[in-house]
């Protein structure tokens, strides 16, 4: 998604946030039901790092969007109701379905790279920008900082299961 050159109000603060807790929880979600799968319908033994991954994402995730909305109690803005939130996050994120994928750590390197491109750009967009937001811009950024790090962690992770089932 395109966040913009700059932040330039607690309103748009609280909107780009609000499009991280979605981003969260659609990863979550395909975390969640890709574990579902491995779970259930297998002639063989679900590989255990993959499962490990895939319940640390879904935890990684919650944990995310619970960090997204106590930033977003702090600030002096209305939150836009979720649907069109989600709406934002579908025609940008979630445009590809977990089976357009040929493998589940595909998909899931595919969340955690949006994610972490997400992160990025909103850092840089708050970096680039001179608003006084009504909380603390350092508290702010090192937040986003360290989400955005758990999210190329999380990549990192990704591509060494990857590497190991060649």
């Amino acid at each position: 998604m395109n966040v913009g050159n700059r932040v330039t109000s607690d309103h748009q603060l609280v909107r780009l946030l609000q499009i991280g807790i979605v981003l969260e929880e659609v990863v979550e979600a395909r975390a969640s039901n890709h574990y579902q799968s491995l779970a259930t319908g297998n002639e063989f033994e679900p590989d255990p790092a993959v499962q490990a991954l895939l319940t640390d994402a879904n935890e990684e995730s919650a944990e995310h969007r619970e960090r997204l909305e106590e930033l977003i109690t702090q600030l002096d803005a209305e939150t836009i109701p979720f649907n069109r939130i989600q709406q934002l996050v579908t025609q940008r994120y979630s445009q590809s379905k977990p089976e357009d994928f040929d493998d589940i750590l595909y998909d899931q390197l595919h969340g955690e790279e949006s994610a972490y491109k997400f992160y990025d750009d909103l850092i840089t967009a708050i970096e680039n920008s001179d608003t006084a937001f009504s909380i603390d811009r350092d508290r702010l950024i090192a937040t986003l900082a360290e989400i955005r790090e758990e999210e190329a962690e999380g990549v990192e992770e990704v591509t060494a299961v990857m590497s190991e089932d060649q």
